[in-house]
C-alpha cells in the first residue's frame, strides 16, 4: 500500500504528535555534536610551549639567582628565529664551565623532563598536553582523528545495515546507551592508546544516534515539511558549535569537558523509559511488512493526533482492514540490506553520487579553513568563522531548496565551492590579503551547504526498506573526507598543495555527476527498492508543456483521469434520477392494446404483396 497518499492522511498526518515526536528527535542532534567537535579541543596543540629546563644540563657553577627568568630560558633553550625558543631542544653544557655568553661551546639534546605550556584555548589540559604529545609523538594527535573518525565510519555503516534490521528506535536506544557508556569510561583514561581506543568505540556509537534520529526524524514529516525538520536539525548543530567554547573555558580541563558532552547523551537515556517521544517509524515498519506491529503504531499516532481509525472512516471497510487485505493474514516480515544494491541501478548510482559530493563537501573544507589560518593565527577566528558559514549554509538552504529544487541547489553549491577551490589554487600568490579571505569564507559556506544537502538528498531518494544502510555509506564518506585533512597533518602538511589540487578536480568532475540525480522535491519517500529504481531524472531545461518534438505524433493528453469519487457520485446521482417518478424525458406506455397483433398485421402485409 501506498503509505504517503492512503495511510499517512487519515492517521492525522503532520499532526501534533508527530510534530512533538520531531522536536525531541532535535536534541539528539545537539549531544551528537556536541562531543563531535570537542574534538578540536582536545587536540588542540598550544600555541606557544617550550622544553622545562634541566638543572643537570647546567655546569655546577651555575647560579639561578644571577639570572633573571627569561635570561634563566635563553641560557637553557635554543632561540629559533622567527618561532621564539626551541620547541623540542636544550643546551647541555660542559661541567667545568663558568662563562656563559653566546660563544660557549654547548650541545643541543632534545627534551629530558617534559614541556611547559601556555594555556590550550579555553582548555587548560588537553590530550596533548596530559601526554605531552609534541615533537617526536606529534603524530599521535592526527592519528587521534584518524581513528575518530574511523569510529565513526565504522559506525555508519554497521549500524546503518542494523538500522534496517532492526528499527529506528531499537538501532537508537542501542548507541545511545552504549555512546553513554563509552563516553564516561574516556573520562577516565590512563594512557593516550586507551584515549584512541575510546574515542574510536565511541564515535562509532555517535554515529548510530545521529544515523538513527535523521532517518526517523523524516520518515514523520510529510514532503513540505521535510526539508525544514530537517534544517532546524542543522541549526541544532550549530547551536552546539556555538556553545562548546564558552564551555571549555568553564570546564579547564579534557575530563571535564568529555563529562559534560556526555551528560546530554545520559539525559537522552529517557527516551528507554518514554516510547512516545521516539516511536518506531511506522513507515517502516509497513515497509517490512510487520502487520500487527504497524496497527498498532497506527493506532497510536492517529489517537494522540486526534484521528480515529474506526469503522467511520469508510462506510463497510476500516484502513486497517485494508491493510490485512493488502498484506494477507500469513504475511512474514521482509528485511533488506545494502548488498541487495548490487541488483540495481538507480538506487547504487545515487548512493555513489551522493557519496562522492559529500566526500568533496568534508575534505574540501581544509583547503579554505586553512587559508584562514594564514590570514589569522587566533585559533577564534576561523572557528566562530566556520560556525558562522555553517549557519548562513542553512539559510541558504531553507530559502533557495524548496524554490529551486534539491538537485539546481546542489549543482550550484557545486559550481561555487570548486570555483573558488580553483580560483585560490591558481591566483592565491598574486590576490590580496581580503580577496584570499572572501574566497575562502565563500567557499567554506558553499562547501557546507554541499555536505548538508547532500545528507538530506540522500536520505529522501533513498528507499525506505535500505535507508539505513545507504545513508550510512553516505555519511562514512563524508567522514573519509574529514580524515583527509589529519592525513595531510600526518605527514606534516607535505601533500598539501597534491590535497588542495585533487578536490578542485573532484568539485568539477561532482558537476557533471550531479546532473545525473533525480528531483526529489514535494515528492513521496520510496518504501521499496522497486519504487527506487522507478526514479528518474528530470529534464536539465523544462520544455513548454504544449510543445511536442513529434509533431506528426502529436497525442492529446485525457481530459481528466479516472476518478473513484467522481465515479462513485456519477452512480449515485444516475440512480436517484432513473428512480424519480416525474423526468420531463420520461417516455409514456400505452395503457390499450394495439389494434392488430403482430400475426395480424404480417397476414395483411402478405396480401398486399400478392
Amino acid at each position: 500500500m501506498d503509505y504517503e497518499t492512503k495511510i499517512f492522511p487519515h492517521t492525522g498526518g503532520y499532526g501534533r504528535y508527530n510534530r512533538i515526536v520531531v522536536v525531541f528527535s532535535w536534541f539528539p542532534t545537539f549531544a551528537v555534536m556536541l562531543n563531535l567537535f570537542s574534538d578540536v579541543f582536545f587536540t588542540l596543540i598550544p600555541e606557544s610551549y617550550h622544553c622545562k629546563p634541566d638543572p643537570q644540563l647546567l655546569p655546577s657553577t651555575f647560579l639561578l639567582s644571577n639570572f633573571t627568568t627569561q635570561g634563566y630560558l635563553n641560557l637553557t633553550i635554543p632561540w629559533v628565529n622567527g618561532s621564539g625558543l626551541s620547541h623540542c631542544e636544550l643546551f647541555k653544557y660542559t661541567s667545568n664551565i663558568s662563562d656563559f655568553s653566546d660563544n660557549v661551546p654547548r650541545e643541543r639534546v632534545s627534551c629530558t623532563k617534559g614541556w611547559e605550556y601556555d594555556h590550550s584555548a579555553g582548555l587548560q589540559s588537553n590530550f596533548v598536553t596530559e601526554w605531552n604529545l609534541v615533537c617526536r609523538d606529534y603524530w599521535k594527535i592526527p592519528l587521534q582523528h584518524i581513528c575518530f573518525m574511523t569510529g565513526w565510519i565504522l559506525g555508519y555503516i554497521f549500524l546503518g545495515t542494523l538500522c534496517d534490521w532492526l528499527g529506528r528506535r531499537r538501532c537508537f536506544l542501542l548507541s545511545i546507551s552504549l555512546s553513554s557508556l563509552f563516553g564516561v569510561v574516556v573520562c577516565l583514561s590512563n594512557s593516550a592508546v586507551v584515549f584512541l581506543l575510546l574515542r574510536l568505540s565511541q564515535g562509532a556509537m555517535l554515529a548510530g544516534v545521529f544515523l538513527s534520529s535523521y532517518i526517523a526524524r523524516l520518515e514523520l514529516c510529510d514532503p513540505p515539511h521535510r526539508l525544514m525538520v530537517a534544517m532546524v536539525s542543522g541549526f541544532f548543530a550549530v547551536f552546539a558549535e556555538l556553545l562548546l567554547p564558552g564551555i571549555a573555558v568553564l570546564c579547564h580541563d579534557w575530563p571535564v569537558l568529555q563529562a559534560v558532552a556526555t551528560l546530554p547523551l545520559l539525559l537522552l537515556l529517557s527516551y528507554w523509559c518514554c516510547a512516545s517521544v521516539f516511536p518506531e517509524s511506522p513507515r517502516w515498519l509497513l515497509a517490512t511488512a510487520q502487520i500487527p506491529q504497524v496497527k498498532r503504531s497506527l493506532q497510536d499516532f492517529s489517537i494522540r493526533n486526534g484521528v480515529y481509525l474506526r469503522d467511520e472512516i469508510y462506510p463497510g471497510e476500516t484502513l486497517l482492514s485494508e491493510i490485512d487485505s493488502a498484506y494477507g493474514e500469513d504475511c512474514q516480515p521482509s528485511y533488506s540490506s545494502v548488498l541487495e544494491l548490487r541488483r540495481t541501478r538507480v538506487i547504487w548510482k545515487n548512493c555513489l553520487i551522493l557519496s562522492f559530493t559529500l566526500f568533496i563537501g568534508t575534505g574540501i573544507q581544509y583547503c579554505f579553513t586553512r587559508n584562514l589560518h594564514s590570514y589569522s593565527t587566533n585559533f577564534y577566528f576561523s572557528y566562530f568563522l566556520r560556525v558562522v558559514t555553517g549557519a548562513l549554509a542553512c539559510i541558504f538552504i531553507c530559502f533557495s531548496v524548496d524554490r529551486f529544487g534539491r538537485r539546481g541547489m546542489l549543482l550550484l553549491s557545486a559550481i561555487i565551492t570548486g570555483l573558488s577551490s580553483l580560483l585560490l589554487l591558481a591566483l592565491t600568490q598574486y590576490l590580496r590579503g581580503g580577496l584570499v579571505l572572501v574566497l575562502s569564507v565563500v567557499g567554506l559556506l558553499f562547501s557546507q551547504a554541499l555536505a548538508m544537502l547532500s545528507v538530506f538528498f540522500a536520505c529522501e531518494v533513498m528507499p525506505t526498506v535500505v535507508r539505513g544502510g545507504c545513508l550510512g555509506l553516505v555519511l562514512a564518506a563524508g567522514c573519509v573526507g574529514m580524515a583527509a585533512s589529519s592525513l595531510m597533518e600526518l605527514q606534516n602538511n607535505g601533500g598539501y598543495f597534491l590535497h588542495h589540487v585533487i578536490f578542485a578536480s573532484f568539485a568539477v568532475l561532482s558537476v557533471l555527476c550531479i546532473m545525473l540525480l533525480p528531483e526529489s522535491k514535494r515528492k513521496q519517500l520510496p518504501d521499496s527498492l522497486k519504487e527506487g529504481e522507478s526514479q528518474r531524472r528530470p529534464p536539465l531545461f523544462l520544455s513548454r508543456p504544449d510543445r511536442d518534438n513529434l509533431p506528426l505524433l502529436r497525442t492529446r493528453p485525457p481530459v481528466s483521469e479516472y476518478n473513484p469519487d467522481n465515479y462513485s457520485r456519477l452512480v449515485s446521482a444516475t440512480r436517484k434520477m432513473l428512480t424519480k417518478d416525474h423526468l420531463p424525458y420520461r417516455i409514456a406506455v400505452p395503457t390499450h392494446p394495439p389494434l392488430l397483433s403482430d400475426s395480424e398485421t404480417q397476414g395483411q402485409e402478405n396480401e398486399t404483396l400478392r
